[in-house]
């Protein structure tokens, strides 16, 4: 085709209308995004709480003897194991105590080695006559009363023993010692406390939980923990017990978990944010929280690509929402099972265009792009 230009031109202009004369002649470029089918799923309650860690064993270790603290064996924050020694006592009058019982004890054994001999030679005497029935039974009256003597000292050297072994505080169990309640050069009595021990071999995670989800909560219930020195890291957790006694005042009930791995940065008094999965017992339609776009006018809308004249091509649906899970979001009105939703790409979309689809989406990870859908 001849085109005639009126008159002269610039550059510029003849520039200008060579592009309006040629962009019917060139196609729109198909956008490329990634869609993910619309489709039914179990719908599952994800419940957000705030937990603490607990030790599984802690006690305030305590003195039965009374005493005057030698020394202390151990600092806070130090690591003990299960025989420890915690607190050694002033057991020098003890000792003295103990060293007497043994001489008792030795003498008594002394006397009822005489006593048995004694006997004895009754026995021989009395086979030939020549000693009375009446002083063979005394001599055997002797003997059984030195045997009580020597049992009775035997048994308060004992005592003394273990008196002695009991000046010295060992740890009941494995764990570290959270506080010191005492020093060298106090007295102490029978039942006061001289160490806090926390043990920290099995820790558990304590939940205060809304009775309202009492009777959804099994032990094969998914659970996952975050903490601050975990890095943002999930770990999973088992249900130990569903404590069924209810806070009056807060209408909770307490959930003990054990979270599950090896070596794990927690100690006791720490938070831990839980997330329960529940489920609800319901299938609904569901679609990758990235296909959803929220709108500073409220409005929520997902796009879908659908088949056109001149090949694929998207609208835009709005859509109302439920409850955010696993990188998915409930839908519940505007979508349709089957549907292809966009999931990459949606940013700059117009009704109408047409797209290639070079993808299909996956469920989101927990974390959320802005403009779009975050799990609640």
């Amino acid at each position: 085709m001849l085109i005639r230009w009126p008159g002269r031109l610039s550059i510029g202009a003849t520039f200008v209308l060579i592009l309006l004369y040629a962009a019917p002649a060139v196609a729109e470029e198909a956008a490329r995004v990634a869609a993910a089918p619309v489709e039914r799923a179990d719908i599952v309650d994800r419940v957000r709480l705030t937990g603490t860690v607990v030790a599984s064993r802690s006690a305030r270790v305590s003195t039965d003897v009374g005493g005057l603290v030698q020394s202390m064996k151990v600092d806070l924050g130090d690591r003990v194991g299960q025989g420890d020694p915690l607190v050694q006592l002033d057991a020098a009058l003890e000792r003295l105590e103990l060293r007497r019982a043994e001489a008792a004890t030795r003498e008594a054994g002394a006397r009822l080695d005489d006593a048995e001999r004694r006997l004895e030679d009754g026995r021989r005497l009395a086979a030939r006559a020549s000693l009375p029935q009446n002083e063979l039974e005394a001599r055997g009256s002797a003997v059984e009363a030195a045997r009580a003597v020597a049992e009775r000292l035997a048994a308060e050297e004992a005592y003394r023993a273990e008196r002695v072994r009991r000046h010295l505080i060992a740890a009941p169990f494995d764990g570290v010692v959270a506080r010191e309640r005492t020093e060298a050069g106090e007295w102490v009595s029978p039942g006061d406390p001289v160490v806090d021990l926390v043990g920290v071999d099995r820790l558990r995670v304590d939940v205060p939980v809304p009775q309202r989800y009492f009777p959804d909560l099994r032990d094969d219930t998914a659970i996952t923990l975050r903490a601050d020195v975990l890095g943002g890291r999930a770990v999973p957790a088992k249900v130990l017990a569903r404590v069924p006694v209810s806070d009056p005042t807060a209408r909770t009930f307490t959930l003990r978990l054990r979270p599950v791995g090896d070596g794990l940065p927690l100690t006791p008094g720490m938070s831990v944010r839980v997330v329960l999965r529940l489920a609800t017992g319901e299938r609904g339609l569901v679609v990758p929280r990235d296909a959803v776009i929220r709108h500073p006018d409220g409005r929520v809308t997902v796009w879908v690509v659908q088949e056109g004249d001149g090949g694929p091509q998207v609208a835009e649906r709005q859509v109302r929402l439920g409850q955010a899970f696993d990188g998915r979001v409930h839908v519940l009105s505007g979508l349709d099972a089957g549907a292809r939703a966009v999931v990459r790409g949606n940013e700059s979309l117009r009704p109408g265009q047409r797209v290639r689809v070079v993808g299909a989406g996956k469920p989101s990870a927990p974390a959320s792009a802005p403009g779009n859908a975050a799990e609640g």
